[in-house]
C-alpha cells in the first residue's frame, strides 16, 4: 500500500516553469520497489501519460508532447518523485496526477498503475 501526495502546482505564464513533487508513504514495500509516473487530465479530456521513471531513475519515458521540456526524477531516500516542467504552454493546463506501479518495470498506461494521488492543478496562462 502506498499513499501519494502531490504539491507544486499553480498558475504560471506561458514560457515559465514549475516543479511538481510527489511524496510517497509506503508500507510493506520500499519506495524503490515502485515505478512512478505522472499523468494529467484537462477538462473534457481523458487522462493522459506525461512521464514515467523506473525504480533507480535510470529509465525514463516521456510523452512526445512534453519531451525536451519536462524532466522526471526521483529521490528514493526521500520517497519523492519530481516533475520539472519548463517552457510551459497553455495546452499543458491540467490536473497532474502522480501514480505508483507495484513493479520496477516502467509502463505508460494509466491502467498499469495501482496507486494515485489526489492531483494538483497546473494552469498556464497565455
Amino acid at each position: 500500500q502506498v499513499q501519494l501526495v502531490e504539491s507544486g502546482g499553480g498558475l504560471v505564464q506561458a514560457g515559465g516553469s514549475l516543479r511538481l513533487s510527489c511524496a510517497a508513504s509506503a508500507s510493506g514495500r520500499t519506495f524503490s520497489g515502485y515505478a512512478m509516473g505522472w499523468f494529467r487530465q484537462a477538462p473534457g479530456k481523458e487522462r493522459e501519460f506525461v512521464a514515467a521513471i523506473g525504480w533507480s531513475g535510470g529509465s525514463t519515458y516521456y510523452a512526445d508532447s512534453v519531451k525536451g521540456r519536462f524532466t522526471i526524477s526521483r529521490d528514493n531516500a526521500k520517497s519523492t518523485v519530481y516533475l520539472q516542467m519548463n517552457s510551459l504552454k497553455p495546452e499543458d493546463t491540467a490536473v497532474y496526477y502522480c501514480a505508483a506501479r507495484s513493479a520496477i518495470v516502467v509502463r505508460t498506461y494509466a491502467s498499469d498503475y495501482h496507486y494515485w494521488g489526489q492531483g494538483t492543478q497546473v494552469t498556464v496562462s497565455s
